[in-house]
């Protein structure tokens, strides 16, 4: 019994450590603050150096954790990418993914070799370890501020955001194998790093295509879909990584062939993966912030904050302006992609893997990523949104986007249906017209069902349901946006 009793407090605290989290989001949002920043604070005020007193210093279940999270996180991000944004931007994006990465950790690596005395393969591992950004972070600031950044700039920073994380994992293996053997050439260690990146795009590929074949033929129940590509998203993940390719780059592919496919129930697997993700974050988060210990970041503060400075202020732009520079980005556009390096649970993820296998000074990697990365997040995520504006990077976003429903139309991937309240400024209120390609199918007025002959005019209030292909879907809010009203000319241009 006191086993059972000890399986219940376990859950139940871990429960109330969730739900904490999740209701300090509404703080993060009230002020602005990063989400992530949150959910690492509540892990350390719960854990052993905090008030909460929990003792948890379970590395390979934080490691383990971290993996899925990050596996389901990356999905999603390729699930949501477009490709016509993925193309548009690629080679930029993969630049600063790969070349930006290696420039980023080489720039840092200097600073903890001559601060903490360390050999430069392990400085190069300090580099590694915060090298790469969190998407995620980024764009909560900024859509929670009502920004809208120009479309370059956001797409380059999305790809790049999906497509870093796997380099700087592989790069971090690699440099821990290097560490651990001390018999590798560096000659090897690239052509390690190639080796993975291909198999791993290759499975990531092929993985994607897959799940879209069997999900189109498979008549699975309803409720099961969203499951089955979230856990076939694990298995492209974890089978990658069996096989020694980079599973983190396989499984965002992955996201990314399936989004870009019509499959069933499509609408249902995107909200399934948004509430897992944001779960998985949660957990993840909660569990790096457990294993910190504060006490102990006193000993590394003054070091890790001179590399968390010169990662923000020396490495990251160096590497963006370097790496950009064939593009023709603007430089207000190269400065604030490199403000944007937004550091987040990855670094703190990867500084786990000298944990797990047991490195010298071990806990020094994960507390010089613990304060890079609260640093990062204190001094960058509050200001992304005013450097945004200063930089004229922000447009100008007049009209709240329209409450947009989509319906999965069972046994049909070229159709769906689409819901829209009617505003009362709405361009469709004002000209009834829609694209050729849109149907509308009903109209709900005071409770009632009608048909588009039945329902006209349409009055504000109305719920319109249209029939389109759901790759066009997105493309039918600007005619339901609420227009501001105009405004009476100054009488002094008369």
């Amino acid at each position: 019994m006191a086993a059972l009793d000890a399986i219940s407090i376990g859950i139940l605290f871990g429960a109330l450590l969730v739900l904490a989290g999740i209701m300090s989001s509404l703080v993060a949002m009230r002020f602005g603050a990063p989400l992530l920043l949150v959910f690492l604070i509540v892990g350390m005020l719960a854990g052993e150096g905090g008030p909460g007193g929990i003792q948890f210093d379970d590395v390979h279940t934080t490691y383990v954790v971290g993996s899925i999270a990050l596996a389901l996180i990356l999905f999603d991000g390729g699930l949501r990418t477009r490709f016509a944004t993925f193309r548009s931007v690629l080679a930029p994006a993969v630049t600063l993914a790969t070349v930006g990465v290696l420039m980023t950790a080489a720039l840092t690596a200097p600073v903890a070799k001559f601060l903490l005395g360390m050999t430069w393969t392990e400085a190069l591992l300090v580099g590694a370890v915060v090298a790469s950004t969190d998407a995620a972070a980024v764009f909560f600031l900024i859509h929670a501020r009502g920004l809208r950044l120009r479309p370059r700039v956001g797409a380059t920073l999305e790809v790049e955001s999906g497509s870093n994380d796997p380099f700087a994992v592989l790069l971090t293996v690699i440099l821990v194998e290097f560490l651990t053997v001390g018999d590798r050439s560096w000659q090897h260690v690239l052509s390690v790093l190639a080796e993975q990146a291909a198999l791993g795009t290759l499975i990531g590929i092929l993985g994607g295509r897959a799940i879209v074949i069997v999900l189109n033929r498979l008549a699975l129940a309803q409720g099961l879909h969203a499951p089955f590509v979230a856990t076939s998203a694990l298995v492209i993940f974890a089978l990658a990584a069996a096989l020694h390719a980079s599973g983190f780059l396989a499984v965002y592919l992955a996201g990314l062939v399936v989004g870009n496919r019509p499959t069933r129930a499509h609408n249902t697997v995107v909200v399934f993966l948004d509430a897992v993700t944001w779960l998985a974050q949660i957990v993840m988060f909660v569990l790096l912030g457990l294993l910190v210990w504060p006490m102990r970041l006193v000993d590394s503060i003054f070091p890790a904050l001179a590399v968390a400075v010169v990662l923000m202020f020396i490495a990251r732009p160096a590497a963006v302006f370097a790496c950009l520079a064939p593009f023709r980005f603007a430089w207000r556009e190269k400065a604030f992609i490199s403000w944007v390096g937004l550091r987040g649970a990855v670094g703190i993820f990867l500084a786990s893997i000298p944990l797990l296998i047991g490195l010298p000074n071990a806990h020094l990697y994960f507390d010089i990523a613990f304060v890079v990365v609260l640093t990062s997040l204190l001094i960058q995520g509050w200001t992304i949104a005013a450097a945004a504006r200063e930089l004229h990077i922000a447009l100008p976003r007049h009209d709240p986007l329209p409450r947009r429903v989509e319906l999965d139309l069972p046994g049909q991937l070229e159709q769906e249906i689409v819901g829209y309240p009617v505003a009362a400024n709405s361009p469709y209120l004002k000209r009834g017209l829609l694209p050729s390609w849109a149907r509308p199918t009903l109209v709900v007025r005071d409770q009632k069902i009608l048909s588009p002959q039945e329902s006209q005019p349409v009055r504000p209030g109305d719920y319109v349901y249209v029939l389109a292909p759901p790759e066009k879907a997105q493309a039918l809010d600007r005619f339901f946006v609420d227009m501001p009203p105009p405004t009476a000319p100054d009488p002094r241009l008369l």
